[in-house]
């Protein structure tokens, strides 16, 4: 049995709001699972669907609701508007200095070092002294960080790192890690993780409510 609501395909408009004419929805959903290398059962599973029930999805012969919209993305690790068919506008690859402004919180000053709503999130932090009461993070995701300049203390699970400048890391954000600069004036670094467009005041780093400089 499904565990998602399907929308028969000759009603107008199904229960959870999606209409029913939805021309790109099926070859969109069969197109992005083959290039996931998943098989009809193996989507199925995940998705909560028996495969018969993904399969005529991927025919056309029944619209998806948004649920199986929204679980199918997640699966398939894009978005509803992909898989409607949707082509997003095209971003700037270049990010110039001074582009946007700094924004800061409990002291943590980030400073935009990528574009937005990619995958990745790329910025230039400047990291305040550490202290007991910085807050431990455990997440799903992975980061990266690279020293800039002065020294970061990195503590991760029961083991405290100090990095120096030039020094990188790159771990699991479901280890519970701490991080604070080692030296009294702060510290510079380049910090990269996966949350998908998360602002600011979600980051792993800081603790407040971000406000621009």
């Amino acid at each position: 049995m499904e565990h998602l609501h399907e929308a028969p395909a000759s009603d107008p408009a199904a229960p959870d709001g999606v209409p029913d004419a939805l021309p790109d929805v099926a070859p969109q959903l069969r197109g992005l699972r083959r290039r996931r290398g998943l098989t009809l059962e193996a989507a199925a599973q995940r998705a909560g669907l028996s495969p018969a029930h993904l399969s005529r999805l991927e025919t056309g012969r029944r619209q998806p609701s948004l649920p199986m919209l929204l679980a199918l993305a997640r699966i398939y690790g894009t978005t509803v508007s992909e898989l409607l068919g949707e082509v997003p506008p095209e971003r700037d690859p270049i990010v110039r200095a001074g582009r946007s402004e700094p924004v800061e919180a409990d002291g943590w000053i980030y400073h935009q070092a990528g574009g937005p709503g990619r995958a990745l999130q790329a910025l230039r932090v400047h990291v305040p002294y550490a202290t007991r009461t910085d807050i431990v993070r455990v997440h799903p995701g992975e980061e990266w960080l690279h020293v800039l300049d002065g020294r970061v203390r990195l503590a991760l699970g029961d083991a405290v790192h100090v990095l120096d400048p030039g020094d990188s890391a790159h771990f699991d954000s479901l280890t519970p890690h701490r991080i604070g600069a080692a030296t009294r004036g702060g510290a510079e670094l380049l910090f990269v993780h996966t949350l998908m467009q998360s602002p600011a005041a979600e980051l792993c780093l800081g603790d407040g409510t971000p406000h621009p400089r």
